[in-house]
């Protein structure tokens, strides 16, 4: 939003988003306001009240019951202007927000109700407080109003809770991070003065809603971690600095060995990051939330046709494991051609090139056992996407000739990896390549990336990001497990669409994995590998496994390769973190239902009330009855469905289930 007509006092009638929008405001007028500000939610479910009585502050209530007691927020500037700091309210307005957005890219529906109450507060010193309440959540940012360049040193973001809370924490070791953590479960009183984590992070209040934290609309300043604040049950925001000084070590790591003493250094007059809370009475709730799409700035890209989702034949995790061929496999022209014959044959429209296809540390240089002009004209004959994999550092060294290459090879994408940080510098770095890459009309996929910050709305050939515990943990360890992932789409998946790269066929059980690098498995059953289909979203959807792998599971792949990447309608039927996720999704006229369990198996029942009037044909990947001994054991079963039928189905322990419902049977 701009920062002008704040004193409204009419109704505008808005196209935004490719939504109508019925925005209503009352202002105030150029006038001092004391007392506290308030803003509460359409539905009344939550409020915030600004305080501005010595210190600029603000709390939050739920059903009345407060859930963060006043807390300080401020922005530090170089030259010792504290933004927040005695403040004087010069006006403030009240507005109603009420619109449908159309995502370019539906990675979760094809229309985001985009409604809440907003309140503007401006301040003597030329900057302004903007507050939004949801009803399933709540965000504020600042924005100035000041000459030329400034330096912010800090930013307090204060969090204080009424109790020792629970706190779900994706504790960081270092500002040079992947931010693949686990989610250690700790009291907020345990974290202490050196720990930190990264976001999104989640508080679960003691008889009360669970709170998820994160940003959104990051441009142009460093992500936030969270830290232990000063005062009792405290959280607090914590930046990386300016880094004055970088090593390069390899060709991927470059390590930060001296900060500045400042966060960045910005435009004067700006809207800053919106700080979020993700407010949940149920479970649901987290998984089903678009607040950080809604509070990201509208897409920068005019003419968004040419951006085609879809799912990729990934090379890397299975080690070019092709066999049964005639050729020797490997990183080479006759087993990408391969793959691509596999993608072909399959409807899937791209394959990646992953790491080997080029000399490290120059991009133009293709190893010789790759004729990448004959594969890039082979994909193009077989309508298949090729996207190149690219270290960051190398790609920013030569953004200019590597892109330049690309488009003459017809490339339709590219996976940047191993950016591990997210001051100012690397910011500016994502929406650089973002921008870059849309003039060419070339998909991104960020990978060893930060949590997504709305991103993909504001730029959204940005398909899918990192950030996560994905299955390349298998192989090498055994955090990619099934209680993974029915811990991190509550929190990591709230912030937007996740790279997992879901697909094994060799599924273990507990007792039977092994981390094999060249040969992976996956942890958990067939069924549960398919149901991520469903539950993890990602509108560049990764088959991680070998194309051999998939032709000797005809019923597998039949599945993979019809399941959407996007969906125009989504529901949550069930779900509870830690234990389980069970969620339906629509496409077109075809429903899909997706569910996944911890290593605790259960019972679950699936309500069909969503299909509507008719009758359908559900078929059903469920886990077989000796798929706790055997992870690989599954049923495929076809049967006719309404919406009056309940499927009662047992997962077994890391088990799953995977249906695909339409009209007519399905070809096997």
């Amino acid at each position: 939003m701009s920062g002008r007509g704040w004193a409204w006092s009419l109704v505008v009638m808005a196209a935004v988003g490719g939504g109508a929008a019925a925005l209503h405001a009352q202002g105030a007028g150029a006038r001092t306001v004391a007392g506290p500000l308030r803003v509460t939610s359409p539905g009344g479910t939550l409020e915030v009240t600004i305080g501005t009585e010595g210190a600029l502050t603000w709390s939050v209530t739920h059903r009345g019951r407060t859930i963060v007691r006043p807390s300080r927020l401020a922005l530090t500037l170089a030259d010792g202007r504290v933004l927040g700091a005695a403040p004087k309210v010069t006006a403030t307005s009240v507005r109603s927000i009420d619109q449908v957005l159309t995502p370019p890219v539906a990675y979760r529906r094809a229309r985001v109700t985009d409604r809440c109450q907003e309140r503007r507060i401006d301040f003597a010193g030329d900057f302004s407080l903007v507050v939004r309440a949801y009803d399933d959540g709540v965000a504020y940012r600042f924005v100035t109003r000041l000459p030329g360049e400034i330096t912010v040193r800090d930013e307090d973001v204060t969090l204080g809770f009424e109790g020792d809370h629970l706190l779900y924490f994706p504790e960081e070791t270092s500002f040079q991070s992947h931010q693949e953590r686990e989610y250690k479960q700790l009291r907020i009183s345990e974290i202490g003065p050196t720990r930190f984590s990264s976001l999104p992070a989640l508080v679960v209040i003691e008889g009360g809603p669970k709170v998820a934290i994160t940003e959104s609309d990051l441009f142009d300043y460093p992500g936030m971690d969270l830290k232990s604040g000063s005062e009792p049950h405290s959280l607090r925001g914590l930046f990386p600095a300016y880094p004055r000084q970088v090593k390069l070590e390899r060709d991927r790591d470059e390590v930060v060995v001296e900060r500045e003493d400042y966060i960045a250094k910005t435009r004067g007059t700006r809207e800053f990051p919106w700080r979020v809370l993700v407010v949940a009475e149920r479970d649901e709730i987290l998984l089903d939330s678009d607040i950080v799409f809604r509070l990201a700035s509208e897409s920068r890209i005019a003419d968004t046709s040419w951006i085609k989702p879809g799912k990729v034949a990934w090379d890397w995790w299975n080690a070019n494991n092709v066999y049964g061929v005639p050729f020797r496999a490997g990183i080479n022209t006759d087993t990408y051609k391969h793959y691509i014959d596999f993608a072909a044959e399959h409807g899937i429209p791209y394959v990646i090139l992953d790491e080997g296809w080029y000399k490290l540390g120059d991009l133009t240089a293709v190893v010789p056992e790759i004729d990448m002009p004959a594969l890039a004209a082979y994909a193009r004959q077989r309508n298949v996407g090729l996207i190149m994999w690219v270290i960051w550092k190398t790609l920013d060294q030569q953004l200019q000739p590597a892109l330049d290459q690309f488009a003459r090879w017809g490339v339709k994408g590219i996976k940047v990896d191993f950016m591990q940080r997210e001051d100012q510098w690397m910011v500016n770095f994502y929406e650089r390549i973002a921008r870059e890459a849309a003039a060419r009309h070339l998909l991104v996929d960020f990978h060893g990336a930060y949590k997504p910050t709305g991103l993909y709305r504001t730029w959204p050939n940005v398909l899918t990001s990192e950030g996560v515990l994905g299955l390349e943990q298998s192989k090498w360890g055994n955090l990619a497990s099934p209680d993974n992932a029915v811990i991190f789409p509550f929190m990591r998946m709230l912030a937007g669409p996740v790279d997992y790269t879901p697909g094994a066929m060799l599924n273990a059980t507990k007792a039977d994995f092994r981390p094999i690098f060249n040969r992976p498995m996956s942890q958990g059953t067939r069924a549960h590998q398919l149901a991520m289909y469903v539950v993890f979203e990602s509108p560049l959807q990764m088959l991680a496994d070998s194309p051999s792998n998939y032709r000797k599971e005809p019923d597998s792949l039949a599945f993979l390769a019809a399941v959407p990447v996007v969906w125009d309608e989504t529901r949550i039927l069930s779900a509870k973190l830690g234990d389980h996720i069970l969620v339906a999704r629509r496409s077109g006229r075809e429903w899909y239902v997706g569910a996944l369990t911890s290593w605790e198996p259960r019972d679950i029942e699936v309500d069909l009330s969503f299909l509507g009037t008719g009758s359908f044909t559900a078929d059903i990947h469920r886990d077989g009855p000796n798929a706790d001994r055997v992870g690989v054991d599954y049923v495929r079963e076809q049967r006719r469905v309404t919406s009056a039928d309940r499927l009662r189905v047992h997962l077994a322990p890391g088990g799953g289930l995977a249906i695909r419902i339409m009209g007519t049977v399905p070809k096997a």
